[in-house]
């Protein structure tokens, strides 16, 4: 994949993987819209890369979904890469938890439905653009659960199953579909508490990078490498690294 002259979406781009990813493409000389839920975070993200483009959106309604669509569409039809990247997780007790179902809702909406309806709604205008691309930001926890999260490991699974089945049916197209398995990373997802284990934001998107260059469909950065084959190997043994201390 060429990294350089695109025009490129990104959402959850306001911090964390998202706002590095949007620095690092500026960098090489492309376009960068972003999108979020939080006015505010968009405007810090704005000041601190003040090239990148920025869209307020809630993607977990059909409206947010949809309105980011338009705007995108008509005010800058030149886009050709997506990348989905926004999620969010809920660490609780499925049995304890009295508003379980509406954090489950929030959940799927925004990392699991979210980027299937954008696919969607995108691939009428990435068929028309060279050099174009959906990208879908999962997880290793696609491979094996975390047990502090009931419903965001669903989700990658989820999004991993569809990626594949994206790819599959879009190869006669000249869309890439790409899936990046991100490890545990020093963002601001963690609310202060970082696990030992976690890299560096500018260290998995530079590992990101290194892969799409290198056109591979599945990137697995960091530690996912490892965990996928050890998964393969014994999917309990597997489970056990991943929950260690939970």
């Amino acid at each position: 994949m060429r990294l350089q002259d695109n025009s490129i979406l990104i959402t959850g781009g306001s911090s964390g993987i998202g706002l590095e990813l949007a620095e690092k493409f500026i960098q090489k000389g492309n376009k960068v819209l972003i999108c979020g839920r939080t006015r505010s975070k968009l405007e810090s993200a704005k000041e601190k890369v003040p090239k990148i483009i920025t869209f307020q959106s809630d993607l977990s309604t059909e409206n947010g979904r949809r309105g980011l669509f338009e705007w995108v569409h008509q005010e800058h039809p030149d886009c050709n890469v997506l990348i989905n990247n926004a999620a969010l997780v809920h660490r609780t007790s499925f049995k304890d938890d009295d508003r379980m179902q509406e954090k489950a809702l929030l959940e799927i909406q925004t990392n699991l439905i979210a980027p299937i309806a954008l696919s969607k709604h995108f691939l009428p205008l990435l068929e028309q653009k060279e050099n174009a691309a959906i990208i879908n930001i999962t997880s290793g926890l696609a491979y094996t659960p975390k047990a502090d999260y009931p419903i965001y490991n669903a989700t990658k699974a989820g999004l991993h199953s569809f990626t594949k089945t994206l790819r599959m049916q879009l190869h006669k197209q000249r869309i890439r579909v790409v899936e990046v398995l991100m490890p545990v990373v020093d963002t601001p997802w963690h609310e202060g508490k970082v696990p030992k284990m976690a890299i560096s934001s500018e260290q998995a998107v530079g590992e990101m990078l290194e892969g799409l260059t290198k056109n591979k469909d599945e990137i697995r950065v960091g530690k996912v490498r490892l965990l996928y084959w050890i998964n393969r190997i014994s999917p309990k043994i597997a489970s056990k690294v991943i929950n260690r201390g939970s």
